[in-house]
């Protein structure tokens, strides 16, 4: 993805609100399963990660190998993740 793309995203994902919240059990199958529904929903999803940050890069690239999308933005807790849904 190109960077005029990314910064397009960026500006798109200033306004939402956290779709997924991943709290002390950390990334399980439940939370890959709601994050695969928001991807197809939303395409472009907030993703709060409570945890250190070294946990957080590590669940985020999870996250998005798991579900083969991209990681746009990550500032802190919060990670921007988008999947372009050829259905929508």
């Amino acid at each position: 993805m190109d960077a005029a793309s990314k910064k397009k995203l960026k500006a798109q994902a200033h306004g939402l609100k956290p779709v997924i919240i991943i709290g002390q059990a950390g990334l399980t199958d439940a939370v890959l399963a709601e994050t695969e529904i928001a991807l197809n929903t939303h395409e472009l999803i907030k993703v709060k990660v409570r945890a250190e940050r070294d946990e957080r890069n590590q669940i985020s690239e999870k996250i998005c190998t798991a579900t083969g999308a991209t990681l746009i933005q990550s500032i802190g807790q919060i990670a921007v993740i988008y999947r372009l849904n050829l259905k929508k």
